[in-house]
């Protein structure tokens, strides 16, 4: 998984990299001519109304974010006004363009941009080019004694749907399966297990789950076996399994790789995925969440947020402080895209690269919601940033004011915690052996970030310089790298 990305295959000749260079300066060039006929169809439409589609679309997005915030952050009649503005600023912008005669160039415009995007993104994705992501890995042996520990109950019953204990059994592992009317200490289950003698230990479970066996595995450097019969499978996600079929992960034990991955630690305690802070983590530890997660955070944001005037966190980031925060989002790897409105947001394209990820918001009102939503992680609402080591040192008032309380609500991995202050978030790189199926998806690389003064460079090589460089390019170099 060390992700080096090669912008240039050089094992092609050079045919093949002027074929490739010719492409991209093509859809870069395809990519400026759309959208510069979307600006020409506003232009040549002012006349028509043209400068009023676009001021009543980017009303009609304030608006809705205006209205999405009072919707969440207060209660009465201000939430009703929210949920009104939240539904009417998109229809009413809507209704303006059809009865104004607006929609053909709106329409227009849309389509052309759209355009001019989808090229503009091929034309950075360059031929040849390697995604940043969980490869490679190495060739694994065959476990002797595997041990899986799989929860009945996890993703509302997997393990039964797809036959997962009879099918382990006959690849050879021995399953604890744990009992749902009574608790159990996971993590002593495994080191009995290794006790006993595994060499592998394996976990069909949700994340919380995975991390508790994994910080075992880590411990006595044992492979380990995630199998996707979770909820929603953060992890296994992010490593490239299949995730519709927790089945699929047992072929692992007999034609099986092996992947080095990071292991994040919060307060001593093992996460695979994230630890939150703030307002979320508030909202896990009321004991109706579980049960009614959308009702119980509908119930409980107003409270919380108190319309921006809510309890804030302080943490600095190594040597970065994020003072005043209302959520705080640290993860085991940055993700490909932090901006939450994206839509690559929640994946991690790599879990390797020794990085916590880490997502600050603190969104002060209306008009700073509105904000965050136009200009996304240009917004000051919203701190995205990486490090080694992250120290939350607790709750403050909006004004600042450390609160008396010397313990903070802490969601790990989607589990509720309440933890003494400072908590202290760290990384174990290439802590975890993770055995994988040779035959496995994948993991979706990002698109490239978008950036038009590289179009333009592409697109006109001459004029504006030379094109790409046919070299790989250096960790330093890459702008693609996530943490970068």
């Amino acid at each position: 998984m060390n992700g080096d990305t090669r912008w240039w295959d050089d094992r092609s000749g050079a045919g093949a990299r002027t074929a490739g260079a010719g492409a991209a300066r093509d859809l870069a060039r395809w990519a400026l001519a759309a959208a510069g006929a979307a600006v020409v169809v506003l232009l040549l439409a002012l006349s028509g109304g043209g400068l009023l589609v676009l001021l009543s679309g980017v009303v009609g997005l304030v608006a809705g974010a205006v209205g999405l915030w009072w919707f969440v952050a207060h209660r009465g009649p201000l939430r009703v006004a929210g949920a009104a503005l939240l539904v009417g600023a998109p229809v009413g912008v809507l209704v303006l363009y059809v009865v104004g005669g607006l929609w053909v160039y709106a329409l227009t415009a849309l389509g052309l941009w759209g355009a001019a995007l989808g090229c503009a993104r091929a034309a950075l994705r360059k031929p040849g080019e390697v995604p940043d992501g969980p490869a490679p890995a190495v060739a694994a042996a065959r476990p002797r004694q595997p041990v899986l520990i799989m929860n009945p109950k996890s993703g509302g019953g997997k393990v039964e749907r797809f036959g997962l204990v009879r099918k382990a059994e006959r690849l050879g592992a021995r399953v604890v399966l744990l009992d749902p009317s009574a608790p159990a200490d996971v993590t002593a289950l495994a080191r009995k297990a290794v006790a006993d003698g595994a060499d592998l230990l394996g976990v069909a479970g949700g994340d919380g789950t995975q991390a508790l066996v994994a910080a075992v595995a880590a411990e006595h450097d044992l492979p380990f076996l995630v199998i996707s019969a979770g909820t929603r499978n953060h992890f296994a996600m992010d490593l490239g399994l299949d995730r519709n079929d927790p089945a699929a992960c047992l072929e692992a034990l007999t034609d099986g790789e092996e992947l080095r991955v990071d292991l994040g630690t919060v307060a001593g305690r093992p996460f695979v995925n994230t630890v939150s802070f703030g307002v979320y983590a508030d909202v896990v530890q009321r004991p109706e969440y579980r049960d009614a997660k959308a009702e119980t955070a509908f119930e409980a944001l107003p409270d919380l947020l108190q319309g921006g005037l809510g309890d804030r966190l302080d943490a600095t980031a190594d040597a970065t402080p994020l003072p005043g925060q209302q959520a705080i989002l640290i993860s085991n790897n940055p993700y490909a895209a932090p901006d939450p409105f994206s839509a690559a947001a929640g994946h991690r394209t790599r879990l390797d690269s020794g990085r916590l990820g880490v997502i600050g918001i603190r969104v002060d009102g209306a008009a700073h919601a509105a904000e965050l939503v136009v200009l996304g992680t240009q917004s000051d609402a919203l701190n995205v940033l990486t490090a080694q080591r992250v120290e939350v040192h607790g709750g403050v008032t909006n004004s600042g004011v450390p609160k008396a309380e010397g313990t903070v609500p802490v969601a790990v991995d989607g589990e509720a915690l309440v933890l003494p202050t400072p908590v202290v978030c760290a990384l174990r790189p290439g802590a975890l052996r993770v055995l994988v199926p040779r035959a496995r998806p994948g993991v979706v690389p990002p698109p490239p970030p978008l950036d038009w003064r590289r179009i333009i460079r592409i697109a006109f090589p001459d004029q504006y310089g030379p094109g790409p460089s046919n070299r790989p390019r250096t960790p330093s170099e890459d702008p693609y790298r996530s943490g970068a």
